[in-house]
């Protein structure tokens, strides 16, 4: 299998929330296969020890790693890493946005924290689409661009709303974003959205320091990302050790039918319809 263009040696990747679990792993692997990585995160410290990790895999060392502390929820920040990635690197190939944090809150709880979410996991993504691509399309060449976008954003489970309204927003924006570009003419960027299954990282240990039986890690959904993208898929749904591609794929369906079917709002979880969903994941 030939990788994405935008995957090539000598070509350069700017990756948020790149300090830690996806972010990090997807920095390893892109430096191992001799990219630049433009690494962004908020807290410096953590940025700089992560960012010589990633040096050590790279074959051109330090010299094809940088570091921006970066808040994506600040236009300004984002459009300051955009600068850095050009000036040290001369352009970008691949624009992951990746940071995102959690949790928030249910429909009518914890607004601070519903503040934070949706600026980090939905502002943090539009301020990146908006500030790197036109000047990705100004490039002329084969470009890509990686939303991390959740299950959670397409079936809405109960419980942390702000987090799901994040995630949906981030689906729906690269939807629209691939849309764009492919009736864009002489655009030549793919975008794609990444929707990880299960992934064991720092924001989803919840204080364990064992990865659980049931979950992945930030490598086999790189691995995952790195495959799919160079396949042309738009939608990487990475299963995990519990839910395989069959599941998800019943479960995104009941959550569309919901509105077709006329049933209540997240009827997979109303009492009424526990078994009927159950019937329905079996068939």
């Amino acid at each position: 299998m030939s990788l994405h263009p935008a995957l090539q040696p000598g070509r350069t990747a700017v990756i948020t929330g790149a300090a830690s679990g996806i972010g990090l792993a997807a920095a390893k692997r892109l430096a191992s296969l001799g990219l630049n990585v433009c690494m962004a995160d908020l807290s410096a410290t953590t940025l700089n020890k992560a960012g010589a990790e990633v040096a050590a895999l790279s074959p051109r060392g330090a010299g094809a790693v940088r570091t921006v502390a970066t808040d994506v929820s600040n236009v300004d920040a984002v459009r300051a890493l955009r600068d850095a990635a050009w000036r040290e690197f001369g352009g970008v190939a691949l624009l992951m946005n990746n940071a995102g944090t959690s949790p928030g809150g249910g429909p009518w709880d914890h607004p601070e924290r519903w503040r934070t979410v949706l600026e980090v996991n939905l502002r943090g993504v539009i301020n990146g689409v908006q500030t790197f691509v036109p000047a990705m399309l100004a490039q002329n060449s084969e470009c890509a661009i990686v939303n991390t976008g959740s299950k959670q954003g397409i079936t809405c489970p109960p419980g942390d709303t702000a987090y799901n309204i994040s995630k949906a927003g981030v689906k729906v924006l690269t939807e629209a974003l691939a849309h764009s570009l492919r009736e864009t003419e002489g655009a030549c960027i793919t975008a794609h959205l990444l929707v990880p299954g299960s992934t064991f990282t720092g924001m989803t240990s919840r204080g364990r320091t064992e990865r659980p039986p049931g979950a992945w890690t930030p490598d086999q959904v790189i691995d995952m990302l790195i495959e799919r993208m160079s396949l042309g898929d738009f939608y990487i749904l990475c299963p995990d050790n519990d839910v395989t591609r069959a599941v998800d794929e019943r479960r995104i369906a009941w959550a569309a039918g919901d509105i077709v079917e006329n049933r209540p709002a997240l009827s997979r979880w109303h009492p009424d319809y526990r078994d009927a969903f159950e019937q329905f994941l079996r068939s």
